[in-house]
């Protein structure tokens, strides 16, 4: 797998995990004393990002947060999956014209 590759899909695995994470919140909204999962993301120094979950500090929900979260990770899964296809693509042609 190319390096593209990887950190497209890094960056899919970063996306699904946001949108798990807001999913749960949502869910949970109106458990009591609940406190909100999130979401850290940091860069790798090789490519790609690497995610850890976390608590609230404080108890509550924040649904226009959550919600606004899942369309961020939705985008994101998008783009990364586009490169992703976009490198297959182009690795297709090349071969066709090495062939």
């Amino acid at each position: 797998m190319s390096a593209i590759s990887s950190i497209a899909i890094s960056g899919m695995n970063a996306a699904t995990t946001q949108l798990g994470v807001a999913a749960h919140n949502v869910a949970n909204a109106v458990t009591p004393a609940f406190r909100r999962q999130q979401v850290l993301q940091q860069s790798q120094a090789n490519g790609g990002v690497s995610t850890q979950i976390t608590r609230a500090s404080e108890p509550g929900s924040n649904l226009a947060a959550d919600l606004v979260q899942q369309k961020v990770a939705l985008y994101s899964f998008k783009a990364n999956l586009r490169t992703v296809q976009v490198e297959h693509e182009m690795l297709g042609s090349l071969i066709d014209l090495k062939a």
